[in-house]
């Protein structure tokens, strides 16, 4: 049984109720800040980041992540045509897997199928509808765990994780993951948070990107890499300049160097720009968030196919079955390392 809370946690006063799951047991909500004003909250439920509250005045905060007022809300969001995995950690493999099969050690895995004939971002349940256990909170940081059994989604080895959300005082959202697994098994974590620094009920469409990169994957029609790249160099999906935000876009984009920045958003509105570093060989690109108006976002926001856009550092989509494509493989006792952030500057 996974440890939901303890006493530590009740006297600190850091956590909220956020509702129950169908099992009866309860999530909790839990508040970061920094002296800046700067708030980021997040549930054990999905390990999922609800909002991220940014000072853009003395009298305003903004809140640049989209997310959902209930925990059913959540749960719900996962029934839709497209479900848009909003603010989740997603594991064990993020993105596709073709036929949801590969060959490790050689023998010859099957993977529940969840896309069709494919697997996307870890299965049937995955790491996003998982209960967390909460391992450690701070005025500043969360650490929360999630112990994956073995054949979870029929992957090999029991995969422990561990997700810490930082808060510094430069305005950094750090996200660090480390994982270990009993067998040898693939992996590929990411954090599917949807940004918009307009505001979380607006559009994307006045904001700017930049990507630094200067190939992506191809890929086929479901959108599984065909194991080439394509050359962006002056293409509609060259960014390596920045200019507005896409409309449609769910891309995987090489990245150029992992010591530079990776992405940059920016709002003129809000004077406000975001900054993503990784050590991650990609980063998948995705505008989106729709939820059909069948569920209603925080603060009664109708959140459709341009609300939000996700900077889903991670390994290259089915890389288990490309050899050339970055090691997608966790090595028994070895420790899977990853990191990014989401810097925040006014300008």
């Amino acid at each position: 049984m996974l440890k939901i809370r303890n006493s530590h946690f009740k006297e600190t006063k850091k956590d909220k109720s956020f509702g129950y799951l169908p099992s009866d047991k309860e999530v909790f909500c839990y508040k970061l800040s920094n002296k800046n004003g700067f708030e980021v909250e997040v549930i054990n439920y999905g390990a999922v980041i609800t909002s991220i509250k940014v000072p853009v005045s003395k009298s305003k905060k903004i809140d640049v992540v989209l997310g959902f007022e209930t925990l059913e809300d959540y749960i719900q969001s996962f029934n839709l045509p497209n479900a848009p995995y909003i603010g989740a950690i997603v594991g064990r493999y993020a993105g596709r897997i073709n036929n949801a099969e590969f060959i490790l050690n050689g023998d010859k895995i099957e993977l529940t199928k969840n896309h069709g004939v494919h697997q996307i971002h870890g299965g049937v349940d995955g790491f996003s509808k998982a209960l967390w256990n909460v391992k450690n909170v701070t005025t500043n940081t969360i650490t929360l765990e999630y112990i994956s059994a073995t054949n979870e989604e029929n992957f090999p080895g029991k995969l422990t994780t561990q997700v810490t959300y930082n808060l510094t005082e430069e305005n950094e959202l750090r996200v660090d993951m480390i994982a270990k697994s009993t067998q040898d098994t693939i992996i590929n974590l990411t954090q599917h948070s949807y940004f918009n620094l307009d505001g979380h009920s607006k559009d994307i469409v006045n904001q700017d990107l930049f990507v630094n990169s200067h190939k992506t994957l191809e890929t086929n029609i479901a959108n599984i890499p065909t194991g080439r790249f394509f050359e962006i160099d002056r293409s509609s999906l060259d960014f390596s300049s920045t200019k507005k935000c896409p409309i449609k876009i769910d891309t995987t984009f090489v990245l150029n160097d992992n010591d530079a920045v990776s992405a940059v958003l920016i709002s003129k509105k809000n004077n406000l720009k975001m900054s993503v570093f990784t050590n991650q060989p990609a980063i998948h690109i995705y505008v989106g968030g729709n939820c059909f108006n069948q569920i209603k976002g925080k603060e009664n926001a109708n959140y459709h196919s341009e609300s939000g856009i996700c900077f889903e550092a991670q390994n290259f989509p089915d890389a288990p079955n490309h050899e050339h494509f970055p090691n997608a493989i966790l090595k028994k006792g070895e420790t899977h390392n990853h990191k990014t952030t989401f810097k925040f500057e006014k300008i």
